[in-house]
């Protein structure tokens, strides 16, 4: 069994960043458990979309550490994306992030090429109304944020729409534009 992935938050990314549970670890559990199909891919490029803490794309990198990968992460949170780079520089591995929704800054450059594409959605069904937050502010320390925007990029990482599956219908156009001619598709939850 593969070690968890070592991770930090600061206090002021645990008010908007997705602390990894048990979805997380069930993902993590699922690339262990095709670790060797993986590495008989040959994989070069691999992706996760909404890194959050990194702990996912860092769990691969790991276990895939003689390979030439180039691992990447996106996420629409600033907060997100400096948590899964300190993350990946915490584990000793390579993880390039991208701040963007979902795949905008890649396409088209990266298509074709993603040779594995990790992806844990959203999935709690929710109301648009428990999703938007008025502009209050809150005061961390000595810094003071709005409380409107730390909600919303928090709940970004959960709530899925009415269905549950908003985000993931956002990603599944794109899916054949990214993928490799013997890509693997991962999706969490």
């Amino acid at each position: 069994m593969l070690p968890t992935p070592s991770y930090r938050l600061t206090e002021r990314q645990k008010a908007s960043v997705y602390d990894p549970a048990e979805d997380s670890f069930l993902l993590m559990d699922a690339i262990e458990k095709d670790l060797e199909v993986i590495k008989s891919l040959h994989p070069r490029i691999a992706l996760e979309i909404g890194v959050g803490s990194g702990v996912i794309s860092a769990f691969l990198a790991k276990s895939l550490p003689s390979s030439s990968l180039l691992s990447l992460g996106t996420d629409v949170n600033e907060d997100a994306c400096e948590a899964a780079r300190t993350t990946a520089e915490m584990n000793g591995v390579r993880v390039e992030v991208v701040r963007c929704d979902i795949v905008s800054a890649l396409l088209p450059r990266l298509a074709d090429s993603i040779d594995i594409l990790l992806f844990n959605p959203p999935y709690v069904p929710t109301d648009q109304e428990e999703v938007d937050v008025s502009d209050l502010e809150i005061t961390v320390g000595l810094i003071r944020y709005p409380l409107g925007v730390r909600l919303r990029d928090l709940a970004r990482c959960w709530a899925g729409g009415a269905r549950g599956i908003t985000t993931l219908q956002r990603l599944l156009p794109t899916v054949p534009n990214l993928l490799s001619m013997e890509a693997l598709l991962s999706v969490g939850e």
